[in-house]
């Protein structure tokens, strides 16, 4: 890590321990913080930094008057901090804790596109079907134009069906009926753009991926999601009604105006669900990162979640594009350009230091949640508050950026042995490539684009330069097939980078070597 960097984040540790709470705030009557509970030697680096995210939560809690939040950090498959704070019922002044229960909003919405994926793999439907095939109703939509494509599955899960942004006119519409969304489609849905080629939240879109749910099995999507995804991960205080969730647990939502708050209503389960509707715990939502996470990275082995690992992956891509950020800065000042956009049901960005985020905010009257993993990392936080629209997404980004820089966190690696026997290989003929073209490691191309003069020339003004090897470095892998390795002198560093060629035995075809700065 840049020393800069580090420094940022130490001014930023120092600041955010010196601020007050604001008169404002109403007074916390419960404050419970559930400590790292493993010996895993990564939570062991990153548990120092974990108060750190207490501070930037509490201090964005304090200053946009929410009056409770219940948030949680997991880890390679655990949840390793979880803390709730604040008030859940103002009326009745019932602290928020373990069990306390935040509608999560638009979190849900991959939960939708989850069950979508479940009946695909059992064959149910194909994703670019069209899906009047499934919701007669939409036979008769009128597009805006003549040449327009109808709408298909896939254009619901990914905002591109062509229906305009409803946020916020969605969010008051989670207790209507099947028919009173089987008349607007009847009566014909405005359309900003033609399906297919452009990105538009649309709560819509993914209500009507509800609708084709329940026409395919015959039952409300609540109960199909229900039995597929919550049974199978132990998500016992997961909820659809708010009515069926315990008085004492369920979070009430609040709208902070005219310098005080005003109790929003809670609306009834209903046709929109599917695309904000569910209620949920900390330790409950936990699971269901855990899910998503332990899909990466790619491997052998037992696959018997409630949806295959490959799928999972396949919601992780980034199959709508967004916007490219090229002046995006981190919380520590830091210029990172990052491209952005929608996979299914969730939301996908990649930055300028090649990290992948995953994730969904949340915004409904009385109610503000994110959850945010980065898979390499094996790493995500879900934050769920009873404020209206409280916007969590650039918290868990700073969150995650902190910790992952402090605690000096790499991403998981690829394993290849076949690159590790190249390396190998490639260790005996540096400096002088002696007999080269006799070994049977160089695909058919390599020599006719390396001429071995050129090369022996090279390696021998690098290695003199770099003196005396102290030590080989591990292979750094980008992929099964590609990577670098460094090679330490007494007086510089080399650094050969090669890629391996498509053949079954897989042969070097691309080779390069050079000599490594000072801050590489």
């Amino acid at each position: 890590m840049h020393i800069t960097r580090l420094l940022c984040m130490l001014a930023l540790l120092f600041v955010l321990g010196c601020r007050q709470t604001p008169d404002t705030q109403p007074q916390v009557q419960h404050d419970i913080t559930t400590p790292i509970r493993s010996d895993d030697e990564r939570i062991k680096r990153l548990a120092p930094f974990i108060p750190l995210a207490d501070s930037i939560i509490m201090r964005y809690a304090n200053e946009s008057h929410i009056p409770g939040l219940a948030y949680g950090i997991v880890l390679d498959g655990k949840l390793i901090h979880a803390r709730f704070s604040g008030i859940s019922n103002l009326k009745e002044n019932t602290p928020v804790y373990t069990n306390t229960t935040f509608r999560i909003a638009s979190m849900t919405k991959s939960f939708t596109t989850m069950a979508i994926l479940i009946l695909r793999d059992q064959g149910l439907l194909s994703l670019d079907d069209p899906a009047s095939k499934y919701i007669p109703d939409m036979k008769g939509i009128k597009y805006l134009t003549t040449d327009a494509p109808g709408i298909t599955v896939r254009d619901l899960m990914t905002h591109r069906a062509g229906f305009p942004e409803d946020n916020p006119y969605g969010d008051r519409q989670l207790s209507d009926t099947e028919q009173e969304l089987m008349d607007l489609i009847k009566q014909g849905p405005s359309f900003s753009n033609v399906p297919g080629i452009r990105y538009e939240y649309s709560n819509l879109g993914v209500s009507l991926l509800g609708t084709i749910i329940k026409n395919i099995t015959n039952q409300p999507y609540q109960k199909f999601i229900a039995d597929n995804i919550f049974k199978p991960l132990g998500m016992e205080h997961t909820y659809w009604e708010f009515s069926n969730v315990p008085a004492r647990d369920l979070a009430h939502g609040y709208r902070w105006i005219n310098n005080d708050f005003k109790e929003e209503e809670l609306l009834h389960d209903g046709a929109w669900g599917g695309m904000g509707g569910l209620l949920t715990t900390i330790d409950d939502f936990s699971k269901y990162m855990n899910l998503h996470l332990a899909a990466w990275p790619p491997r052998d082995g037992e696959d018997d979640g409630p949806l295959k690992r490959s799928s999972i992956r396949e919601m992780h891509q980034l199959w709508n594009l967004n916007s490219v950020g090229a002046g995006f800065t981190y919380p520590t000042g830091r210029l990172c350009p990052t491209v952005s956009g929608y996979g299914f049901g969730l939301r996908i960005a990649k930055d300028c230091e090649n990290r992948v985020s995953i994730g969904h905010g949340g915004g409904l009257p009385g109610f503000g949640s994110h959850w945010l993993i980065m898979p390499d990392y094996g790493l995500g936080i879900a934050i769920f508050s009873n404020r209206t629209y409280a916007n969590w997404g650039g918290i868990n980004l700073q969150i995650m950026d902190t910790l992952i820089a402090l605690a000096g966190m790499k991403p998981h690696q690829v394993k290849s042995k076949i690159l590790e026997q190249r390396k190998q290989e490639l260790m005996q003929l540096l400096p002088e490539w002696k007999d080269a073209e006799k070994l049977h490691i160089f695909a058919e191309n390599f020599f006719p684009d390396y001429p071995i003069d050129s090369l022996r020339k090279e390696a021998r003004s690098l290695f003199e330069k770099a003196g005396p090897v102290k030590n080989v470095s591990a292979m750094n892998p980008l992929n099964n097939l590609r990577g670098s390795f460094d090679i330490e002198g007494e007086k510089a560093r080399l650094r050969v980078f090669f890629t391996l060629s498509p053949e079954p035995d897989p042969k070097i075809q691309e080779y390069h070597i050079s000599e490594l700065r000072s801050d590489q």
